[in-house]
């Protein structure tokens, strides 16, 4: 079988079994979960509130994302070489993710329901539906994401049959930059939506009004449900399916530089498509790994999670070092100066695929209420919010120092096998298990929602106590997934930057720290990572401003809503989040997508290496202390609502809300959006690379 053949045969495979999972968690029905047809008609009547509210918001996105791809595609079309083809890559890219996205939503509005009326059924079978609805997007997205690289290279191979497979490579990189400039928008706006409610509904039901988290007389709770789905399911997975294109893109366009070879030279397919087909071995990996996981109890949900990630990793290990033998073979090449054979990519493979696993389990020590730093934020809370923050803050600051660790490990090893062919290897082997981490994510938003509806159904305490159970290790999985994007996306960076550097023809001695213009850019880029933070989470308090008025006017204006008797307005709260989140998103993305533009054609490629080096250092170690110290706050207040300190209503549980609330839009906002600035700079700089060495910086000359 030819290796074109067998990575289309994976990807297609993954797409099957993400149509196989929507089939079963489809055929769920909900009223067999419903205790009466009143209980029917209110779940029903809940998620369909939560689908419309989903579906707008994307409707509406997508179509301000239309106008901006197709000018950004215009831009491509007139300053890259090869503009028309590039620009088409660009343009499929960004489809892909828009489906991608959309698919994912589907998928969590439908399963959200399901999963609460199979709660009544059983644990067990609540945990399956959530799950499934979670491998739909894990499996969906791998599979666009692969088939989708495989068709537009074989479009431009067909195309210019004459051209390298360099520049092949180079133009397929503008379909990992279409679907990174989605994830932005995606990732941002989402954040916007989800926190703006979350913290409008949290401030003033819980804190302000004193009544329970997801209670229907509160009017931001819909839109707090939707914004589950927008920020962690939409925003989440065109985030991992950027990190997916933009490091094979990367490894495509080193590999290619490195080992020269022309289109009719086909013996040679194996060594420039392995990138390809490395994301689809792990497909296969991932499918191995969902026969073990099993929730027969309460106590062990998260653990089943866990080991579909760790089991994915083995076989996933496994299976690296015969499939690496079969594509290189006795092959070698050489990039720089380092001599590239099959043992050194498998090693470079490896250790990226065992540094995610231990990032991932890094972040679950300092986010889950099972280990010592959540409880001794949660102990701060006794005296205090002032306290429950300095705590929150210090862990992670903290936290943020063993993933960097492991990132430069992993540099450093992949570097010493591969030279920088290796570093895209180590990123394109962190993703290697991404359709299972992918699908640990999703699960979390969808049985978070299931508790919700669970709430607002009125389904009752035993209901609740189970849906509580699902979404507690959710929580936990997902800051093991925001902790696995985070050192993804640095490696991704990392090696974008370095394909940047070989396609601009950058050599080491022109990157001298003494070099004012390397200095410069070393300098700014450290300072785009706060500008962009900033930017994104005063959007987050504009919104939620809009929101937290929006809720008490309906308290104090509309008769018998406290008491129940009447019916909150959700449909006004869920479009100030939507309209919000639409109008704050513009400008942090136009800052990540001018600034590599600015200073490439206005100061060089020198400079540009420097800000892309500075905003990667700076941004990874914020991304990665704001991510968990937002996922402490929660978990310590979750913690506190066990009974511990008080329990719920207590002093020092309100000072927890309000750390949870300040770190609603560090951990869903501005720390996973850090991922997209990394990565979208680094990929735009690869794009124009040719245009900005060509310019030599006209402020410079």
């Amino acid at each position: 079988m030819s290796i074109i053949a067998l990575i289309l045969g994976l990807g297609v495979l993954a797409l099957i079994v993400a149509v196989v999972f929507r089939q079963r968690v489809i055929a769920v029905k909900v009223e067999d979960g419903a205790a009466s047809p009143e209980e029917l008609s209110r779940l029903t009547e809940i998620s369909s509130a939560i689908a419309e509210g989903a579906m707008a918001f994307l409707s509406r996105e997508y179509r301000v994302l239309g106008i901006f791809m197709a000018l950004f595609a215009v831009l491509i079309f007139f300053t890259v070489d090869h503009g028309a083809h590039t620009a088409v890559a660009f343009i499929c890219g960004a489809a892909t993710s828009v489906a991608a996205g959309y698919i994912g939503m589907k998928i969590a509005t439908v399963g959200n329901v399901r999963t609460a009326s199979a709660a009544r059924v059983s644990l067990q079978k609540s945990f399956s539906v959530a799950f499934e609805s979670g491998a739909v997007m894990g499996f969906g997205l791998t599979g666009l994401a692969v088939v989708g690289l495989i068709l537009v290279w074989l479009g431009i191979d067909a195309l210019l049959p004459g051209v390298s497979r360099e520049i092949q490579m180079e133009i397929l990189s503008g379909f990992g930059l279409g679907g990174s400039a989605v994830a932005l928008f995606g990732r941002v706006g989402g954040g916007i939506y989800t926190k703006a409610a979350d913290v409008g509904a949290d401030l003033v039901g819980k804190v302000e009004a004193g009544i329970p988290e997801d209670d229907p007389r509160n009017p931001a709770v819909i839109a707090d449900n939707v914004g589950d789905n927008v920020g962690d399911i939409a925003g989440m997975g065109a985030d991992l399916f950027g990190s997916v294109a933009e490091s094979t893109c990367a490894a495509l366009v080193i590999g290619a530089a490195s080992y020269a070879v022309m289109p009719a030279e086909s013996a040679n397919l194996n060594v420039v498509l392995f990138p390809m087909l490395v994301n689809g071995v792990g497909i296969v990996a991932s499918i191995l790994a969902l026969p073990f996981v099993r929730a027969t109890s309460e106590e062990k949900v998260e653990a089943a999670l866990k080991n579909a990630l760790i089991l994915s990793t083995v076989f996933m290990l496994a299976a690296l070092y015969p499939i690496t033998n079969w594509a290189f073979g006795s092959t070698t090449f050489m990039v720089g100066t380092v001599s590239v054979y099959a043992m050194g990519v498998f090693t470079a493979l490896a250790v990226g695929l065992v540094a995610g696993l231990l990032i991932g389990l890094v972040t679950e020590f300092y986010t889950s209420h099972r280990y010592k730093p959540v409880r001794e934020v949660a102990d701060a809370s006794k005296t205090g919010s002032a306290t429950n923050i300095i705590y929150g803050l210090a862990l992670g600051y903290n936290s943020a120092v063993i993933p960097m660790l492991l990132i430069a490990i992993s540099v450093v090893v992949g570097y010493s096998f591969a030279g920088m062919y290796g570093i895209a290897l180590t990123a394109i082997g962190m993703l290697g298990t991404i359709a299972v981490g992918l699908t640990i994510d999703a699960y979390g938003p969808t049985s978070d929602n299931a508790g919700g509806i669970a709430e607002m159904a009125e389904m009752g305490k035993d209901i609740r106590k189970r849906t509580d159970a699902l979404d507690a290790a959710g929580n936990t999985t997902a800051a093991i997934g925001k902790g696995f994007a985070i050192g993804s996306a640095a490696l991704t960076s990392l090696a974008l930057t370095s394909a940047f550097l070989t396609r601009a023809k950058v050599e080491g001695t022109d990157l001298a720290i003494t070099d004012p213009n390397v200095l410069a850019g070393l300098l700014v880029g450290g300072a785009l990572p706060f500008a962009f933070s900033a930017m994104t989470m005063k959007s987050v308090g504009k919104a939620a401003f809009a929101m937290i008025e929006e809720v008490r006017r309906q308290f104090r204006t509309i008769p018998g809503l406290m008491e129940g008797k009447a019916k909150a307005d959700y449909a006004k709260c869920v479009d100030i989040s939507t309209a919000a989140s639409i109008r704050e998103m513009i400008a942090p993305g136009l800052l990540v997508i001018l600034a590599p533009l600015v200073v490439g054609f206005l100061f060089g490629v020198q400079m540009l290496a420097g800000l892309l080096i500075g905003s990667l250092v700076v941004g990874v170690m914020l991304a990665i202390s704001m991510a968990n110290s937002g996922g402490a706050w929660d978990n310590a207040k979750k913690y506190i609502e066990t009974g511990v300190h008080g329990g719920k209503g207590s002093d020092t549980h309100k000072a927890a809300v309000v750390g949870d609330t300040v770190g609603d839009p560090f951990k869903d906002t501005s720390g996973p959006a850090l991922n997209i600035l990394i990565k979208l700079m680094a990929i735009i700089s690869l794009v124009f690379a040719g245009a900005f060495a060509q310019s030599g910086g006209i402020l410079l000359r």
